[in-house]
């Protein structure tokens, strides 16, 4: 005979009602991200709240039923459950991965091994899910990161480094709102430039019409159009059967069958907007940021009390911008968000030392 399971203690009851409303509350997350999307999304996500279900059903199993009193779930699950049911953006499932990849059942033997198993799973299904929408994301993200917080850093160190000479506060002001015209423009106009000539790029590269009128006259046995269609991906049989039917057809005038390879065969890949949207995004991003830095100078203060509150206003923005870029990497929030603010204050204090070493050598 087996013996008997040992009598759990007040510490392991309190723990498993622990996990059984973070357990509820995560598959009330996934059901709530399961009610903004459609088709596959929304039946994964579905899956995770009825498989979140069956730990539910563990947990109880082992307290014997309801508990009469349940604690609220731990301060993470809730707040995924608010953005949950207010946003169900790619924000909840970055967090939702990092909630999954912590998972305590590795440590706990009353978790069993398929509930072991699943949470790892869950953890690969969450990131998938996450992935999908950082790829839709990826290229506005960057930008939007990449501006702002080149606005940030650049314009920072600008006025710390003028208002450290001990200028005039007009001066320091003329200077940041100088700093953030001239560094706008230039992101507007290298993202204007970039993506204007990757369009040409392309465009260049396109399969075209051009020699559609001389293909009546190729020599089926030495059809050269098998080349032009080799240099466009196909392989060598491919090309030479796709030749000697197109050719064909230019003979019999049949226009069902195209004489240029498709673009998908082609392996184009289009560029996602505009050049004028691309740079109207990069100068309003880069403007966003090359603000704040600025804010004190226009609001009529000076000396310390406008640096200190620069620093504090641009502090709270780096703070914020990493935590945005962990989060969506599948990273540690607040470890992206200190590297952030290093890497700011850093060139803002080597800006700031030779304003004053220029500002005493100028005195």
């Amino acid at each position: 005979m087996s013996e008997p399971a040992p009598t759990p203690t007040a510490a392991d009851r309190r723990r498993w009602i622990r996990y059984l409303v973070n357990e509820r509350a995560e598959a009330s997350v996934y059901r709530h991200l399961a009610a903004r999307r459609e088709g596959e999304e929304r039946d994964i996500l579905l899956a995770l709240a009825e498989a979140e279900g069956r730990h539910e059903a563990h947990w109880l199993e082992l307290l014997g039923g309801e508990p009469a009193r349940l604690p609220k779930a731990d301060l993470e699950t809730r707040v995924l459950g608010w953005m949950a049911r207010r946003f169900g953006s790619i924000f909840v499932l970055a967090l939702a991965q990092n909630a999954e990849g912590r998972s305590p059942y590795d440590s706990d033997a009353a978790a069993t091994p398929a509930m072991r198993a699943d949470e790892k799973i869950h953890h690969e299904v969450v990131r998938g899910l996450a992935a999908r929408g950082r790829r839709r994301l990826s290229g506005t993200f960057r930008a939007a990161v990449f501006g702002a917080n080149d606005g940030l850093v650049s314009n920072l160190a600008l006025v710390m480094g003028i208002g450290a000479t001990g200028a005039a506060p007009q001066f320091v002001l003329f200077s940041g709102i100088a700093g953030l015209l001239a560094g706008a423009l230039s992101m507007g106009a290298g993202e204007f430039v970039s993506v204007r000539s990757q369009r040409e790029l392309l465009a260049a590269t396109e399969p075209n019409g051009y020699a559609d009128h001389v293909l009546p006259d190729l020599d089926l046995d030495a059809n050269e159009l098998a080349l032009v269609y080799r240099t466009r991906g196909m392989a060598i049989d491919d090309a030479m059967d796709r030749a000697r039917l197109t050719v064909e057809a230019a003979r019999a005038a049949d226009r069902s069958v195209p004489f240029t390879v498709p673009r998908e065969a082609a392996g184009e890949h289009d560029v996602v907007g505009g050049a004028w949207a691309a740079a109207g995004s990069s100068f309003l991003f880069f403007a966003s940021g090359a603000i704040i830095p600025v804010l004190p100078w226009i609001f009529g203060l000076s000396g310390v009390a406008a640096i200190a509150l620069a620093l504090a206003l641009v502090g709270v923005a780096l703070l914020a911008t990493g935590a945005m870029v962990g989060l969506l990497s599948g990273g540690p929030p607040l470890r992206r968000a200190l590297r952030q603010l290093a890497i700011g204050f850093g060139a803002a204090a080597v800006t700031y030392v030779l304003g004053l070493v220029f500002g005493v050598s100028m005195g």
